[in-house]
């Protein structure tokens, strides 16, 4: 599903059906954007039910390079993480 068919999926909502699918999509995006900034200052984000989007650092390793199975040195980084709530996971 892209965002476009979440917008259309969205307005099916009886509430929601009341917005126009600009307002919709303006909605979608403000929310990401918000969920986002506020990861990267390093504040967890948990929607109860949903799950929790987290900032996580991962060290320096080394690794192979699958071309030439040389080995590279990969260096560290902090990347973003999810964590699906428990209802969302037996649901699975």
């Amino acid at each position: 599903m892209n965002k476009k068919e979440l917008v259309e999926s969205l307005l099916k909502d009886k509430e929601i059906s009341k917005l126009t699918a600009k307002q919709v999509d303006h909605l979608i995006s403000v929310l990401t954007d918000t969920i986002k900034k506020t990861v990267k200052k390093g504040e967890d984000v948990t929607l109860v039910g949903f799950g929790t989007f987290t900032k996580t650092k991962k060290t320096a390793r080394m690794g192979v390079n699958p071309n030439t199975g040389e080995r590279i040195r990969i260096r560290a980084k902090i990347t973003p993480k999810f964590k699906p709530g428990k209802p969302w996971k037996d649901m699975m």
